[in-house]
């Protein structure tokens, strides 16, 4: 059941006037219902996948919480953790891992192929169950009694398949809250979905028929079509993932929850640093506190820190997908930042020296640095083959010089799977969402929005509207790429 459908807008009406008219005690069970069928619209037997590795983890977490043996809790995190990566490892790696070994040995290899469904949303939930756990065994929080609730904090349908990562602290309480209808909430939160919508079926949706008419072709291609795809692409990304996270986060204000906000505006980021500040912020947190931290962070030396840094960020690559192109993407991203902490304080003498250091045209420089290496990144991400990203890096620049002829420009633009016309309502979409959190700067568009005065709110939402009524794809529903991790 995707979000961008006429399905589901039926089922959260549905959900949203059913919890405000049955009483509060057992508004729990319906939202437990809801996220069940929400996951279940997609595979029905995998219900019993999520359900499994819950019940694991609530039983760790009492088991931790009501021992004082040190020995005993250690013993069932440990289990706790190698069923969720065990089973996290069978059905998302077992089959890279397999190809790999195929790919070493050949024929010798005895196992030529392993085809296992991917459950939607397994990194996600999984994450979020094991860091519960670990929270209580480190003494962060108190184990959940009620085995309900705390499936529902798991299951919790708009964030169940693409995050937030919700940590049990900030969500977990909240199912305990008697949420009484506001009307000025509900709005909000409608707006929220509003811009949502906007980023996945305005832009996202409609980049994506240029974007994969190139990569999935990839060496058809050469020179500005694969620019402009890669900058497309990493539009389409963000536009996709963070409107999935921003429907989510009105969804859940709409019935009085609170989820955290998972993108900050982040290619207005100066530096590879302060993007992971500003992307997928639940995620980049996660790896910082399980992670990056248990591994020594930046406390045992710097040879040490960029050690931990790759690592972190290694496995962050190999967590989008079992693919060495997102190991390589992980990878540019640890060494991008390992070669922006080590040249710092030689690139802050020359921007000295030049008396161009905190600038506005040394902060606009930075910002179109720092984009270029992003797109550049998820050149890998995107590929569907190391092989295809290779050759998409080597060609980039091929042709340079004819790409300031009219005529080539007009051939690359309508030679994308999309017609003049479609390219130009893409281009007037992008520009809207960069106005608009450019003039917002590290804060959410509708925040700003919200304390704005009437005027400015209403055109703002109705130019949002009109580009949804009138530019969404709703011909092809297309996923959420994030579905896939």
């Amino acid at each position: 059941m995707l979000f961008n459908s006429f399905d589901f807008l039926v089922f959260f009406a549905i959900v949203f006037i059913g919890y405000f008219i049955i009483p509060y005690k057992i508004r729990w069970i319906l939202l437990l219902a809801a996220s069940c069928i929400f996951y279940m619209a997609w595979n029905p037997y995998l219900i019993l996948l999520i359900v499994f590795i819950i019940a694991v983890n609530y039983t760790a977490a009492y088991i931790i919480d009501i021992n004082k043996n040190r020995r005993i809790k250690k013993k069932a995190l440990i289990l706790a953790m190698i069923i969720n990566f065990g089973l996290l490892f069978v059905f998302k790696y077992l089959g890279f891992m397999n190809s790999t070994m195929l790919t070493i040995f050949g024929e010798a290899w005895p196992v030529k192929t392993i085809d296992i469904i991917l459950p939607m949303g397994i990194s996600f939930y999984t994450f979020q169950a094991a860091a519960y756990t670990i929270d209580v065994y480190r003494g962060t929080i108190k184990a959940e009694k009620h085995f309900g609730i705390f499936m529902l904090f798991v299951m919790f349908f708009p964030q169940l398949v693409a995050g937030p990562i919700e940590r049990s602290e900030n969500l977990l309480p909240q199912f305990y809250e008697k949420h009484r209808f506001d009307l000025e909430r509900a709005v909000s939160g409608i707006r929220i979905m509003l811009w949502g919508f906007f980023k996945k079926i305005v832009i996202a949706d409609r980049v994506a028929i240029a974007v994969n008419t190139v990569f999935n072709s990839a060496h058809s291609y050469s020179g500005l079509y694969l620019v402009i795809a890669s900058i497309l692409f990493t539009f389409q990304i963000y536009c996709d993932f963070s409107g999935y996270s921003d429907i989510a986060k009105g969804c859940a204000r709409v019935l009085g929850f609170r989820l955290m906000d998972n993108f900050r505006n982040p290619f207005l980021a100066k530096s590879i640093k302060e993007f992971w500040r500003r992307w997928h912020i639940s995620l980049s947190t996660w790896f910082m506190d399980y992670i990056y931290i248990p591994l020594g962070g930046n406390r045992e030396g710097n040879a040490k820190k960029y050690r931990n840094l790759l690592i972190t960020f290694l496995v962050s690559g190999l967590w989008h997908g079992a693919n060495w192109t997102f190991v390589v993407w992980g990878a540019l991203h640890g060494i991008y930042q390992i070669i922006g902490q080590t040249t710092y304080g030689f690139r802050r003498k020359i921007k000295r020296a030049v008396h161009i250091e905190g600038t506005a045209i040394m902060k606009l420089i930075s910002v179109i640095i720092t984009f270029a290496l992003v797109c550049f990144g998820f050149i890998f991400f995107r590929a569907n083959t190391i092989s295809d990203a290779l050759y998409i890096t080597g060609n980039l620049t091929t042709g340079f010089t004819g790409w300031f002829n009219a005529q080539y420009i007009y051939e690359v633009i309508t030679g994308m799977g999309l017609n003049m016309f479609e390219m130009a309502v893409c281009a007037a979409a992008i520009l809207f969402l960069v106005i608009a959190e450019v003039s917002c700067g590290e804060k959410a568009v509708y925040d700003v929005i919200e304390r704005k005065n009437m005027f400015v709110r209403i055109a703002f939402y109705l130019i949002t509207a009109v580009f949804i009524l009138s530019a969404g794809v709703y011909y092809e529903a297309g996923a959420f790429i994030y579905f896939q991790f």
